[in-house]
């Protein structure tokens, strides 16, 4: 009697078990995968099976100057575009950039090198590497040869303000001075390095770099070479002098000197022996660009706060107020991937990604994808204005003059793509 009760108990619950675990496998194979895929609420990011995360399309979203917002996208959170925008059935990117994922169209599919907005404001001209030859291509995809002249394996191009001259550099050493306007040539010293044109385009600064040490020279000369004067001796000091032409001619160059491990400071060099005030930077790899009318400076550093990774500030770099309003952007890119709209406007391509030491060595970064901001200096305002549709390491960017394009070259192919702002 005992023994029967013993195993209808076993039976009961073994069956009871089989039920469970039944329940569990059915569960699983249909009601899970339910909820896994059910749709996210608006404003999440989805995903494309085995592709990455996508970004929620819309207007760009805005950081204040204390990080506060409703919805906070930060240069360290990864803003990255499908593998495939066919991937998702029926999805277009937006043809106007507002901060989604963006239509980009290439106007020239590879071999650009050293791009510049052209002189009617709203076209490129850049350097062809195929054919070595040098265009315009306007933001139809036109391309227009600016001579007919072929310069073979140009390495650098340096242009002037106006955009009809340019100095040539090339790998044997060897410069010119190429003014497209009247199709003529003069060339410089193989010595002289780093070149910068003066605001009217008639001038360069550069450095004057002979063999002895005791006689290198940071130098002025007419835009043909001419009529050179030394302003200040480099000597073993070189690497720390970046030639700079200032939108208000107030400087034409800059120097760095370590003040201690993560600190250097910056001195201004004007044509005529001026006593201008310096600043402190906090980090290494410092680079500048100037801005609009040359009264502000923004730059890029890495220090090993942010894990040697680039990071952008912005200064006052004008008479008495050099210096003043020393401001981190916090946003991790190099001031190469930049470039001044306004006065008061900056556009950016910021990596969605960075390594460690990728500030000291841009190589780490070269395989990071890049989204586009913009940049009020002067509230500190970081606003995502287009995720390009596809995947772009930025080299270089640029904006036309009535800012309704943004074009910029990519780093793998030396494509040119547009991106319309308005």
């Amino acid at each position: 009697m005992e023994k029967s009760k013993f195993k209808k108990l076993l039976l009961i619950l073994g069956f009871l078990a089989f039920v469970i675990l039944m329940a569990y496998f059915i569960w699983t194979a249909f009601f899970k995968k339910q909820i896994i895929t059910e749709t996210p609420p608006p404003g999440t990011s989805t995903s494309t099976g085995t592709g990455l995360p996508i970004s929620p399309d819309g207007s760009g979203q805005i950081i204040d100057p204390t990080g506060t917002s409703s919805i906070i996208i930060s240069p360290d959170t990864p803003q990255t575009r499908p593998q495939s925008t066919t991937q998702q059935e029926g999805f277009q990117p937006s043809t106007v950039a507002i901060g989604g994922i963006t239509k980009t169209t290439t106007l020239v599919s590879s071999g650009s090198s050293n791009p510049t907005i052209s002189r009617d404001g709203n076209s490129v001209q850049f350097y062809n590497q195929a054919d070595g030859k040098f265009y315009l291509v306007n933001e139809s995809g036109d391309l227009i040869p600016l001579s007919n002249k072929v310069f073979h394996n140009v390495q650098e191009v340096e242009w002037a303000p106006n955009k009809t001259k340019a100095v040539l550099e090339y790998p044997d050493g060897n410069k010119i001075v190429y003014d497209f306007s009247t199709e003529k040539q003069v060339t410089l010293p193989k010595h002289w390095e780093d070149f910068s044109f003066s605001t009217d385009s008639n001038k360069l600064v550069n450095k004057s770099l002979g063999l002895d040490p005791d006689n290198r020279w940071l130098i002025v000369s007419n835009s043909d070479g001419s009529q050179s004067r030394a302003l200040e001796f480099i000597g073993e000091n070189d690497k720390n002098v970046i030639p700079s032409w200032s939108p208000n001619n107030q400087a034409v160059a800059m120097y760095t000197e370590g003040i201690d491990f993560n600190r250097r400071e910056v001195f201004f060099v004007g044509l005529n022996d001026e006593n201008f005030k310096s600043t402190v930077i906090e980090g290494w790899n410092f680079s500048g660009a100037w801005s609009k009318t040359g009264d502000k400076l923004l730059y890029s550093v890495s220090s090993p706060k942010n894990e040697l990774k680039p990071n952008l500030w912005i200064v006052n770099a004008q008479g008495d107020n050099i210096g003043v309003n020393r401001t981190d952007l916090n946003i991790e890119t190099w001031v190469e991937k930049c470039t001044f709209a306004s006065d008061t406007e900056v556009y950016c391509a910021v990596p969605t990604s960075l390594p460690k030491g990728s500030g000291l060595n841009s190589e780490l970064a070269k395989n990071s994808n890049d989204n586009l901001y913009k940049i009020n200096i002067q509230t500190g305002q970081k606003e995502l204005i287009a995720i390009p549709d596809k995947a772009y390491n930025v080299s270089s960017i640029t904006v036309s003059q009535d800012q309704k394009n943004l074009f910029f070259t990519d780093n793998v192919n030396g494509g040119i793509h547009k991106i319309q702002l308005q």
